[in-house]
Formats: structure tokens, sequence, C-alpha cells
């Protein structure tokens, strides 16, 4: 008996979009009006460093955070964010592009 996969075969630098959208646990509106998937992540299940988009500095390995992207958007831009930053973004304009 061989072990059980719990991936789906994607081919590498695919997104699987139902795999995704599946653990979504809001859509929320933005200050511009589009609206967003969102999900939050908890410190134990966040294993690897991204950027945030909000304020353009590290998000640690075990720092909670949001994931999020456009409804109407591709899956593959979705981007981690500061749970801070995520709220502010209305207030304050993205860092997108300096770093990545």
């Amino acid at each position: 008996m061989s072990p059980r996969r719990n991936r789906r075969d994607v081919p590498d630098g695919d997104v699987d979009l139902d795999r995704a959208r599946r653990k979504v646990e809001a859509v929320e509106e933005g200050p511009d009006g589009a609206d967003w998937y969102v999900r939050h992540i908890p410190g134990q299940a966040a294993t690897k460093v991204y950027r945030c988009p909000g304020c353009d500095h590290e998000i640690g390995v075990g720092v909670p955070h949001v994931v999020a992207w456009q409804v109407d958007g591709p899956v593959d831009e979705r981007r981690h964010w500061h749970t801070g930053c995520w709220r502010a973004r209305g207030r304050r304009a993205p860092r997108v592009g300096r770093h990545r």
C-alpha cells in the first residue's frame, strides 16, 4: 500500500484555484470598491517568509497574517499582508514593487 498523498497533482508553478478558494474565510470589500478573498493565517501555519505589500517589510515565520487577492483577479496574484497593514490599506498607499 502506498502512502496517501494530500496534495493534488498540479504542475510546478501553477496554483490550484479550486483549492485556494475553498480555504477562503471571507469576501471583503476594499476601499476602492473591489471585492477581495481573504484568508487569515495563524502563526503556527505561517511557515515561510513573505514581503508585505502594505509596508514592504518581511512577514516572518510564525507571524499570523492575512492572504488576500481580488475576487475577479487571478489567484496567483494573492499577497500576504501583515494583519495591521491589511486593515490600514485604505489609509495608505501600498509599497508594491520595491522589493520582490
